[in-house]
């Protein structure tokens, strides 16, 4: 059983059914996990949201967008890399992961992304920031992530990779995919239909900032 009675009374059966997947059914490591995210949660986002007004800095930088979705009805962020800079990723990941989880439709529970890399070089490394948002994606919202492409990856980006890989929990990892330049369009096409697919991967949308 569920060891306090805020669960019930904080969060909905998908959300306990997610906690319970991401630490497969172990149901005392599921309860701690979805007791200290509700803690963190309380405690980091008293409001219950992230506003924009509260990322100002993040969203000039016009780096994550939102539109369409997959074969599978999950939706698509797109996130350009090379327009990251430190400042606030937490705030602005937990801000953008909200937006993402409310736009997936009844019946779906995963989003998918692309993590785009072209022209990412040094300037935008921030280490502590990707490992601050892979804890709150991986810890805060577990069972969300049904797909990641990192696409465009230059050379420089896997010195930064090698640290950040042995912070990925195995589940995530099966769900991130490096996807070569040349095969680009055709991988993506697996899982999103060319309707769906933004503008600057081959398909017909526009990429809409969040």
């Amino acid at each position: 059983m569920w060891s306090c009675n805020i669960c019930v009374q904080e969060v909905d059966d998908p959300t306990i059914r997610r906690f319970l997947r991401a630490r497969d059914f172990d149901i005392s490591q599921a309860s701690a996990m979805l007791l200290k995210y509700l803690k963190w949660r309380r405690t980091f986002v008293p409001n219950g949201f992230i506003s924009a007004s509260e990322v100002p800095n993040q969203s000039a930088q016009n780096k994550m967008f939102l539109q369409g979705s997959d074969k599978k009805g999950r939706p698509i962020a797109v996130v350009l890399g090379n327009r990251h800079f430190q400042d606030g990723l937490k705030e602005f990941k937990l801000y953008g992961l909200d937006k993402t989880c409310a736009r997936i439709p009844p019946g779906q529970e995963k989003f998918i992304a692309i993590g785009d890399l072209e022209g990412w070089g040094y300037s935008n490394s921030d280490i502590r920031g990707y490992l601050g948002a892979l804890s709150i994606l991986q810890d805060c919202y577990p069972e969300r992530l049904g797909k990641l492409f990192i696409v465009h990856a230059p050379l420089v980006f896997i010195s930064v990779w090698k640290i950040v890989y042995p912070f990925i929990d195995n589940k995530t990892k099966k769900k991130i995919v490096f996807v070569e330049n040349k095969m680009l369009k055709s991988t993506l096409l697996e899982e999103i239909d060319e309707s769906q697919l933004p503008e600057i991967y081959g398909g017909q949308l526009p990429l809409v900032p969040i």
